[in-house]
């Protein structure tokens, strides 16, 4: 007879063993490997673990919130919003009032455990190093740019420091001439320099300028009053318009001839209009030597034949019904399945918009994540749900076309 002291030492023994089996990495592996694909699935498209997406990253963030909490947010983010949990509110305010898609209904609590798990490992991955290499430019590749490097004035040529130092020295010697001359040559008028037709000429104005008599910039103040100029008492003073303002008039009136003569009478300059159609097709040069540029005009035209459409289905479901819904009914996203769009209902312009996204709305960039061609066969299938009057349809949003 088996002695009871046996079985609990080996009941013990194996109860010891399957918890160390549920804590091992090797379980943990799987979790976070089933984790991955469903985080693929419904997360990627909002998320991702090192930066801000259109939800916040998710590195650590199990350790800053707590598995419990992670739970509540992924079944009903909303729920906590509305309960009131001050960090629920902080990153509903935070990342512009998108509320994330419920998940209690899509997904089980095991594959939600999944999902944590995979970030916990995502998040304990060491971090990468990237070994700097400098790029040394040649004059092999005339394509390579190189940075402007910032030059000390004393480090310039000394040919060009020396003609520097000879013009300082001309201003100098120049004005030292002039201050002699004006010492020298003063005193020798005498009081001939108080003088009405001295003062009146032009070296006299620059004399007494230099002396504070403003008189070379303002003209001189007659003090005559108009006899036939008195409006209730108000009587008005026949002085000059200051010099300044009159030379800036005559320089005026020459540029306004030479304008009319330059634009309108020899056509050496382009006006507005021509200014306007050369920009306009340096623009179009450039976007088609850019496909990257949003204002690049494109052709495309709607798929159908059934292969496209139903690789654009799968892609569809794969990132874009997490916001947009399983029939394209809208969720955080727009309904796409009526007849109005935010930023136009053409192919060519869904594929834009998911080319390049609207990231103030919560729409990411899709480029570089799907080819041109997956994005076409996306933008065809969006374009075949139209009319299908999915249950729980969002409203419509935007403009009818």
């Amino acid at each position: 007879m088996i002695s009871l002291k046996n079985v609990f030492r080996k009941s013990s023994l194996a109860l010891v063993a399957g918890l160390l089996l549920v804590n091992s990495p090797v379980v943990q592996a799987q979790d976070a490997v089933a984790g991955k694909a469903i985080f693929e699935g419904n997360c990627q498209a909002c998320h991702s673990i090192d930066a801000d997406v259109v939800g916040p990253a998710l590195k650590d963030v199990h350790q800053r919130r707590g598995d419990e909490w992670l739970v509540k947010f992924i079944k009903n983010s909303q729920e906590l919003v509305q309960a009131g949990d001050k960090d629920a509110v902080a990153l509903f305010e935070q990342f512009n009032k998108v509320p994330m898609p419920a998940f209690s209904s899509s997904l089980s609590d095991e594959d939600i455990a999944n999902v944590i798990a995979y970030i916990k490992a995502e998040s304990e991955k060491p971090e990468a190093v990237v070994a700097e290499n400098p790029v040394t430019p040649t004059t092999a590749d005339p394509s390579a740019t190189t940075a402007e490097a910032e030059v000390a004035f004393l480090d310039l040529p000394p040919m060009l420091l020396f003609t520097f130092a000879l013009a300082g020295a001309i201003i100098i010697l120049t004005i030292l001439v002039l201050v002699m001359l004006f010492r020298i040559f003063v005193p020798m008028l005498g009081d001939s320099i108080y003088d009405e037709d001295f003062r009146s000429s032009f070296a006299g104005r620059v004399l007494f300028l230099m002396r504070g008599d403003a008189t070379l910039m303002t003209g001189v103040a007659k003090d005559h009053i108009h006899s036939d100029h008195d409006f209730d008492g108000i009587q008005e003073y026949d002085n000059d318009l200051p010099p300044w303002w009159k030379m800036m008039f005559y320089v005026t009136i020459v540029f306004g001839i030479g304008y009319m003569l330059h634009f309108h009478v020899f056509r050496t300059g382009a006006l507005q209009e021509e200014e306007y159609e050369m920009e306009m097709q340096q623009a179009a040069l450039f976007a088609a030597q850019h496909a990257d540029d949003p204002n690049a005009v494109t052709d495309y035209e709607v798929l159908t034949d059934a292969a496209a459409l139903e690789s654009g289905k799968s892609l569809f479901n794969t990132n874009c019904a997490a916001c947009h819904g399983q029939e394209g009914q809208g969720t955080v996203g727009p309904n796409l399945t009526d007849e109005y769009w935010l930023h136009g209902g053409d192919v060519n312009d869904i594929f834009k918009t998911i080319k390049f996204g609207v990231p103030a709305k919560g729409m990411v960039p899709w480029q570089g994540k799907l080819t041109k061609d997956q994005i076409l066969e996306v933008s065809s299938y969006i374009l075949s749900l139209q009319g299908t009057n999915p249950a729980n349809a969002k409203e419509p949003q935007g403009e009818k076309e």
